[in-house]
């Protein structure tokens, strides 16, 4: 039996669902020494500021049952390095690339987005709103309905690209988040991010991480992005790339039976570099063992 697994997020088509999470894979050079990257749906690269970011001091991860936890702080070469020399670079690799975009302020976001956009070497962006509003003291633009909102609107002005927000879990309910992403003029959605998590090192007594806190990654919290994924797809009509956990050809096909329209992998790239193309395989047997011949058939059958 011929499997399809081809995608059509709103008009922008991908070869299979499957694509590394933001953050987890670089810009793609070090995973092409591995395989092709056009075996993979897309590539969504690491969060890109306006400014070159060092990110936060080390330790900033640290391995924890089920999982790891992180705390890189979006380091990052700076829009500038990443438009001269590593967009041309990934684009030569005949793969769809998301652009995820971090800033501090409203203006950040927006500049980094138009100049994106104007360089021609994307195909998407992915809003990254787990930052740190400076303008409101600290507060994450993801955890709050109106601000999230305000911020989307923004930069909707300036995207001429399909633009996902990628939603954190780290607020009471995603779905207000989704609905607030919507209305602000989204054209997808990606979720979830990390959770935020703690370990304590026995032997230093201290937080394991030197920012003391981190974001939760791994298999650990595949269940919870499962649930999320279900419930912002019964509540909002938009294509949802969904992350959280996924290990496996099977892991995929839950979240595609939950709503999810196509996947991002993380934390399994760092324990197997073939994740990715793995996954893309082993979900091909999935649907064929299984008599499915389409994503259409399975994707939110759950709900």
């Amino acid at each position: 039996m011929t499997v399809d697994l081809t995608v059509d997020l709103g008009g922008l088509k991908l070869r299979n669902p499957v694509m590394p999470a933001s953050g987890c894979f670089g810009f793609g050079r070090e995973y092409s020494e591995y395989y092709s990257l056009d075996t993979l749906g897309a590539v969504v690269v690491k969060a890109t500021t306006l400014k070159p970011r060092l990110g936060n001091p080390t330790p900033r991860v640290t391995e924890v049952t089920g999982g790891m936890l992180n705390a890189i702080g979006l380091a990052n070469p700076g829009l500038s390095k990443v438009l001269t020399e590593e967009l041309p670079w990934l684009e030569r690799q005949n793969v769809p690339i998301f652009v995820n975009v971090a800033g501090d302020t409203v203006e950040d976001y927006c500049s980094v987005v138009d100049e994106v956009c104007r360089s021609g070497l994307a195909q998407a962006i992915e809003l990254n709103v787990s930052c740190p509003n400076v303008e409101l003291g600290g507060l994450a633009f993801g955890v709050n309905s109106s601000v999230l909102r305000g911020l989307v609107e923004e930069v909707r002005k300036v995207c001429t690209l399909p633009l996902y927000v990628k939603l954190s879990p780290n607020v009471t309910r995603i779905q207000d988040l989704a609905v607030a992403a919507a209305s602000g003029g989204a054209d997808g959605l990606s979720l979830i991010n990390t959770l935020v998590g703690m370990q304590i090192d026995l032997a230093t007594r201290k937080p394991a991480l030197a920012n003391k806190t981190g974001g939760l990654s791994g298999p650990a919290i595949k269940p919870v992005a499962v649930r999320m994924v279900y419930e912002v797809a019964r509540e909002v009509n938009l294509p949802i790339i969904g992350m959280g956990g996924i290990c496996s050809g099977r892991d995929a096909a839950e979240f595609i039976m939950a709503g999810a329209w196509a996947v991002e992998v993380g934390t399994a790239n760092f324990t197997d570099p073939y994740a990715c193309p793995r996954i893309v395989a082993e979900l091909k047997s999935f649907m064929e063992a299984e008599g499915i011949k389409n994503l259409e058939e399975i994707r939110g059958c759950a709900l």
